[in-house]
């Protein structure tokens, strides 16, 4: 998709303009990135209908990025990168992967060690050439090292964000074909995992040829692997590889069960047909050689006795037992949850307005959205003071006003309103400092509609200090939800030490709401604080962590993942309407 190709060349650009020194023209990269990966029409289709004034059309896109998106889109390349690229020739998406190292850093190790890539990185903190430099230090040093072995546990997965428009837009090209008549994603994708190794397709058609011909033939294909009349191997051009199979309509439902995994699953599953005298496999459930099941997935399950089992939660840990007694949770949906309350503005360091961002909760039907800008302690997100916040509550009760039916509103008749068309609330992520207090004095909390808190800084602290840094915040009374609990960033940051299930005990007693963070970076709270979380009868809240208007679709995996965490609509709060939300909040 040359969305995400673009966004991933600009983001570069944005980093070796940093390593220049410059302020304004990082910033202008960064934020049409931001654009280019959120959103939903294919930048191809766009400038094929409009040229150069659509591609200015699009938000951060101004004349000198749209001629940059025009030079990639007709030659698949960009010259002012390539140039940047021979002044340093540093391998900076490699190196910036590592947690602590930005740009300027980046630049200063290739000035002083020739460091070009991770393995001169690597080689240099081995040696402990890097802690006697300026402004690192032996902890930086040990950080790092710390931060190369983490990308190498986790290298040659993808996040489930950076893959699924991909993965869908291919599932959509496939699903036009005349031959094709089912289609499904398969696999970890089905299972909305957080991170994805590779990608299955499962198809039932009876012409598998120009099926097979059309796939290897995608424009994205670098290499064919193999090439089958059940099954085909491909190599994307961003190093997905992507298997596609093949099977007659009668045995769709089982491949489908089959190839969706998990493999402990599958096996248990396979046990169950053994005691009952069956045999499962790919191509049906048989007895003897009489198929009893094959073309419908929940007929798999049912002639094994077993309630249809969701796929985000198929991994043998207990669903299999459940499904048994017919007692599997119900588990949420998208279109249980009406608002969000994790979105941030330009007032710090988002992308769109208020209003910009009020509107686009209108458009996906919600009945509240949450202003939660960052706080004065982290400076680098233009986070907001006291009087800030003040001037910001009085931008949200106009907006409100002006374009959306406030809660109180009546009707001329002075009966109450019931249809509330959507309401913005205002609230903040403010920081949760070493010693557990918050950066915002109480005072100014207590007039917010919520406040979430959230550890920005000092990740490194001692299991037993993080623990009880989170727990004091927790305890203040005017503190309703706690952010990316573990601070994990996928792929490039491992969670911070704290104890769960002391943290799980301090919610229980103050009342306190867990994130479920939806940004495909975090997806945390993971899937198994999320189940004990709910076995403890705390709520959570499904949030986007939105920087950017269109980002509030990533809601999307946010409830991927607490279906995941066997997450039920009465868990998670902001499925509650407008008034039970704001009566349940401290």
């Amino acid at each position: 998709m040359k969305n995400q190709e673009l966004a991933n060349i600009f983001y570069e650009i944005a980093d070796y303009l940093t390593m220049e020194d410059e302020v304004f023209r990082p910033l202008a990269f960064k934020k049409a990135a931001v654009s280019l990966e959120t959103m939903k029409e294919n930048i191809e289709e766009i400038y094929k209908k409009g040229g150069i004034p659509a591609l200015k059309e699009i938000s951060g896109v101004g004349k000198n990025i749209a001629e940059k998106i025009e030079e990639y889109l007709k030659t698949g390349r960009i010259k002012c990168c390539e140039d940047l690229k021979k002044k340093t020739p540093i391998d900076i998406q490699e190196l910036i992967a590592v947690e602590g190292l930005g740009p300027k850093k980046i630049k200063f190790l290739y000035q002083k060690l020739k460091i070009k890539n991770l393995k001169d990185l690597e080689k240099a903190s081995k040696k402990h050439e890097i802690a006697p430099l300026f402004g690192f230090g032996e902890k930086t040093e040990k950080n790092i090292l710390q931060g190369i072995e983490f990308l190498k546990t986790s290298k040659g997965r993808f996040l489930l964000g950076e893959i699924l428009p991909l993965v869908k837009e291919i599932a959509e090209k496939l699903k036009n074909l005349k031959q094709v008549k089912k289609i499904s994603i398969a696999g970890s994708v089905r299972r909305m995992k957080e991170t994805i190794g590779d990608v299955d397709f499962l198809v039932a058609s009876n012409k598998p040829a120009q099926i097979m011909d059309f796939f290897v033939s995608l424009p994205e294909v670098i290499k064919i692997w193999s090439k089958g009349k059940t099954k085909s191997s491909i190599r994307l051009k961003n190093g997905t590889d992507m298997d596609l199979r093949i099977v007659p309509e009668k045995s769709y439902g089982a491949a489908l069960q089959y190839f969706t995994g998990s493999k402990e699953h599958n096996i248990a599953l396979r046990k169950i047909a053994m005691t009952k005298g069956l045999k499962l496999n790919e191509y049906g459930l048989f007895r003897g050689s009489v198929k009893i099941a094959g073309e419908n997935e929940k007929e798999i399950y049912k002639k094994l006795g077993l309630q249809w089992i969701p796929a985000e939660i198929r991994e043998n840990q207990g669903e299999i037992e459940m499904a048994q007694k017919n007692n599997l949770p119900k588990l949420i949906e998208q279109n249980d949850i009406k608002g969000d309350l994790h979105c941030h503005s330009n007032w710090s360091d988002g992308e769109n307005t208020i209003e910009e961002i009020a509107k686009q909760a209108v458009s996906q039907g919600y009945e509240y959205i949450g202003i939660s800008d960052h706080t004065k302690f982290l400076k680098i997100a233009n986070g907001l003071d006291e009087k800030k916040l003040a001037q910001q509550k009085k931008e949200i009760d106009k907006i409100n006003v002006k374009c959306f039916t406030p809660l109180d509103a009546k009707l001329s008749n002075g009966a109450r309103m019931s249809n509330v068309k959507c309401r913005i609330l205002q609230g903040c992520e403010a920081n949760i400092l070493k010693d557990g207090s918050i950066d915002i004095k109480n005072e100014t909390l207590k007039k917010l509609d919520f406040v979430i808190a959230g550890v920005h800084s000092s990740f490194k602290m001692p299991k037993e200090q993080m623990t009880e840094r989170i727990i004091k915040a927790m305890q203040n009374p005017f503190v309703d939800i706690i952010s990316h609990l573990t601070g994990r960033l996928l792929k490039h940051r491992e969670e911070y030490e704290i104890d769960f299930d002391k943290i799980l005990a301090c919610a229980k007693e103050t009342g306190t709401i867990l994130e479920i963070n939806a940004n495909p970076y975090r997806l945390d709270l993971n899937a198994q604080n999320i189940r004990k979380t709910k076995e403890m009868g705390i709520k959570m809240i499904i949030s986007s962590d939105s920087h950017h208007k269109e980002q509030l679709n990533f809601i999307e995996f946010g409830v991927s993942q607490a279906r995941r965490g066997w997450a039920e609509k009465k868990d998670i709060v902001n499925t509650f309407s407008l008034k039970k939300l704001l009566d349940f909040l401290k």
